[in-house]
């Protein structure tokens, strides 16, 4: 599973703000079929919301799981019934993430500051 530093997540997380959800997880769960899609909409846009139709949390969060660990993928966020997952693809390279967000202009944020925004 691929993993995002901090100031990383918290770009995608402005990224993917505006976007859809591109593949449903329905009842029957995370199928191979549902999986295929979800790697080849990674493949084109890199970053994606998937949205668990379950009622069951702990199972959306085990499906998240398994999504990153089978496609080597990172988690960005999930909230309610919506994952986002993000994997960069070095031919698109469509998305760029800013190494250190800035705080008013000023002096890069802290460790400190970073983790209380996430």
């Amino acid at each position: 599973m691929l993993s995002l530093t901090v100031p990383e997540r918290l770009a995608l997380k402005g990224r993917a703000h505006i976007l859809k959800p591109i593949v449903m997880v329905g009842n029957a769960g995370l199928t191979e079929s549902v999986m295929k899609e979800i790697a080849e909409s990674l493949k084109r846009h890199e970053l994606i919301k998937i949205r668990v139709m379950g009622d069951d949390r702990e199972l959306r969060a085990t499906i998240l799981e398994q999504i990153c660990t089978e496609l080597n993928a990172a988690p960005v966020q999930h909230i309610g019934k919506i994952l986002v997952v993000y994997l960069p693809n070095p031919d698109a390279n469509l998305i760029e993430i800013k190494k250190m967000p800035r705080h008013k202009g000023k002096k890069p944020l802290t460790k400190k500051q970073l983790g209380s925004r996430s």
